[in-house]
């Protein structure tokens, strides 16, 4: 049996992707697909894949490779999304509400079920099929729904207060997608995304192409950072 304690943070940040590459394979339907292949549509090496599935105790056979359907259901019990983990969104703006209509979320065992909104116009009524409660309303909502996640789409400056609330309520997993650093206790799962950094960052690979591609023609032929002008 897997021990999921053992699994290192590398191989669990590329195991979403496994499993998203397994779509490509109907649920049902007696299909094998080698490391080679799903390493081609997970964008990883075949090798590094190997190496992940094995933390599993999945192996393949050789010459044949791996039976989808079992693949998917252990990749789905190490990620625990063969459960459902319902999820409070904490804003309803326009980010909000586009993470709101994300069918993503549900397909993979993570259904919106509540909204929390500052907004009166927005409070009492459905935004989008969500229904959208007040901030006093959150711990009831968590209880009621036993929700699993908080989702933190609010302006910067109101993130740690809502983070706060949501510790307060009992959600130990939280994902924000405000461009602040957050404080929460030991013992609560933070997962910060912030859209503007990795838009930075590929910023950064533009240039550094950029620059690569006008050194190489000045040169007339190859060139390399390593190389120099």
């Amino acid at each position: 049996m897997t021990s999921i304690g053992r699994i290192p943070e590398a191989t669990v940040a590329r195991l979403p992707l496994y499993l998203r590459g397994l779509d490509a394979f109907p649920i049902g339907v007696a299909a094998t697909v080698s490391s080679d292949e799903l390493a081609d549509l997970a964008g990883v090496n075949a090798a590094k894949l190997r190496k992940d599935l094995s933390y599993l105790g999945t192996y393949g056979i050789r010459g044949v490779g791996y039976d989808a359907d079992f693949l998917r259901f252990e990749i789905s019990r190490a990620l625990g999304v063969a459960n459902t983990w319902p999820i409070v969104l904490c804003g309803m703006g326009n980010l909000g509400r586009a993470l709101a209509n994300h069918s993503g979320f549900t397909e993979r065992g993570f259904p919106v079920v509540a909204a929390i909104d500052t907004d009166p116009d927005k409070v009492g009524a459905e935004v989008d099929g969500v229904p959208v409660y007040a901030p006093s309303e959150l711990a009831p909502i968590v209880a009621e729904h036993e929700i699993a996640v908080g989702v933190i789409a609010t302006p910067p400056e109101a993130a740690q207060g809502v983070a706060d609330r949501l510790v307060e309520a009992g959600i130990k997993s939280i994902m924000s997608f405000a461009p602040i650093v957050l404080a929460v206790p030991d013992g609560v799962d933070l997962r910060a995304v912030d859209l503007a950094a990795e838009l930075q960052i590929l910023g950064f690979h533009l240039h550094r192409t950029r620059l690569t591609d006008a050194a190489r023609d000045a040169v007339g032929g190859e060139w390399t950072p390593e190389a120099g002008v």
